[in-house]
């Protein structure tokens, strides 16, 4: 039997659960601050959780920009991967961001994250340059992938 993940609006009470996983999954966490900023401040901030039985296991985030949404994360906790998760919680990202007048995505993912690499090829993403030295936290390079057009978030992955 799978679980239904429910996706909602990140609240600043989804914080503290969402700072465990980002802990659990990158190797330079963003900050309580980080987060509560762009929750209270940020005007272009789409920020969603998803939830199991109440619990966050997901969450995503990006800036929407005129007719851009730049991903800023993507995670799923470290116990909940693997069921197809992180596909929901991008396509619902994505969903809402298309919402918000976004005609296109992209993203930078560290040139070593082959998983999420996948993922994003799955989604319509491809691969549009390089960003040499990027993550400071290892001097790693980030691949740039872009998904020009949007219209079809439902429909990619499904085979």
């Amino acid at each position: 039997m799978s679980l239904a993940l429910s996706i909602d609006m990140m609240q600043l009470d989804d914080l503290n659960a969402v700072l465990a996983i980002e802990k659990l999954c990158f190797p330079t966490p963003w900050s309580h601050f980080a987060y509560y900023t762009e929750l209270t401040e940020n005007h272009y901030a789409l920020y969603i959780v998803g939830k199991i039985k109440g619990q966050v296991v997901a969450y995503a985030g990006a800036w929407v920009i005129l007719d851009e949404a730049h991903i800023t994360n993507v995670a799923v906790h470290p116990d909940w991967q693997g069921q197809g998760f992180g596909r929901e919680i991008l396509v619902a990202l994505l969903a809402r961001a298309k919402t918000r007048g976004a005609a296109s995505a992209t993203l930078e993912v560290r040139k070593s994250n082959y998983h999420a690499q996948k993922l994003y090829l799955k989604y319509g993403f491809s691969f549009q340059g390089q960003r040499p030295g990027y993550y400071t936290d290892t001097g790693e390079d980030a691949l740039i992938m872009w998904k020009h057009d949007l219209t079809d978030i439902e429909r990619h992955g499904e085979s």
